[in-house]
């Protein structure tokens, strides 16, 4: 299958900072990656250089077949769905929901003159009652919960039906109610093979979705371990990536760790 996002050697420096260090990735075609890692591993600037925000130090990241450095990213942004906190802060409250989905066909954040035609809200309509939001459509943004507004952002980054679909840490601040939600959404679109490559942000294996493929595991920016998801995730990879020795349980497609009890 063909490469969809690849990351060669791939260095993020801020200053004295190094948020990447020299990562190497290819994430292909029918593909479904968690990417996890402590605070500070470096997993949001991984999503940033991914979706084409911000560019390598070092390093060459091929992103649906364009070397960023050399295309213009206006035009590969919109092939690229994304969710994350930063995007939610954004929306104005007062949007209806069916705007909020909407306007991501011409990749923009609050409604203002576009016109959409039936096709587009009929799209936007579909979208929410995949992720089983549809009853939602009239609502504003403000008035949701915070399960509902990361439910219909998705809704949102599948709008354009785009290429490559990255999630950024989508779970965080849920109730366990809501994350577990989410986690179904999100598990019936890994299995759906007409979804695009997607690539989640978590800091917790309880949150990886069944249907998921991958694991990439990062620590102080740098690669502890990547490839399919039972080979990756161990307990000696997830101890060495947290920092502390774990036990980790997989059972019914869902994963869960804690640590290890110290022996008194």
């Amino acid at each position: 299958m063909a490469a969809v996002l690849e990351f060669a050697d791939v260095t993020v420096r801020r200053g004295t900072t190094t948020l990447l260090d020299a990562v190497t990735w290819v994430v292909r075609e029918g593909e479904r990656w968690v990417v996890l890692g402590p605070n500070g591993a470096g997993k949001t600037t991984l999503l940033q250089v991914a979706s084409a925000q911000v560019h390598p130090t070092d390093g060459a990241v091929g992103v649906l077949g364009e070397l960023i450095g050399t295309v213009d990213v206006f035009e590969l942004r919109p092939r690229i769905g994304l969710t994350s906190a930063a995007l939610s802060e954004r929306v104005p409250r007062h949007e209806v929901v069916r705007d909020v989905v909407v306007s991501a066909a011409y990749g923009v954040v609050g409604r203002w003159r576009e016109e959409y035609d039936e096709l587009d809200h009929g799209r936007a309509l579909q979208l929410l009652r995949e992720v089983g939001v549809a009853h939602l459509v009239d609502r504003t943004f403000g008035t949701l919960s915070e399960g509902e507004r990361k439910r219909v952002l998705v809704a949102r980054a599948l709008m354009t039906d785009p290429e490559l679909l990255l999630l950024d840490e989508p779970a965080a601040g849920l109730d366990l109610g809501g994350r577990e939600d989410l986690v179904a959404t999100l598990s019936n679109l890994a299995y759906d093979p007409d979804a695009p490559a997607t690539v989640l942000v978590s800091h917790h294996v309880e949150e990886i979705p069944p249907g998921f493929t991958h694991a990439l595991l990062l620590r102080e920016g740098a690669v502890v371990a990547e490839g399919p998801v039972d080979e990756v995730l161990t307990e000696a990879h997830l101890s060495a990536t947290f920092g502390m020795p774990l036990l980790l349980q997989h059972e019914d497609e869902r994963w869960a760790a804690r640590r290890r009890p110290r022996h008194r």
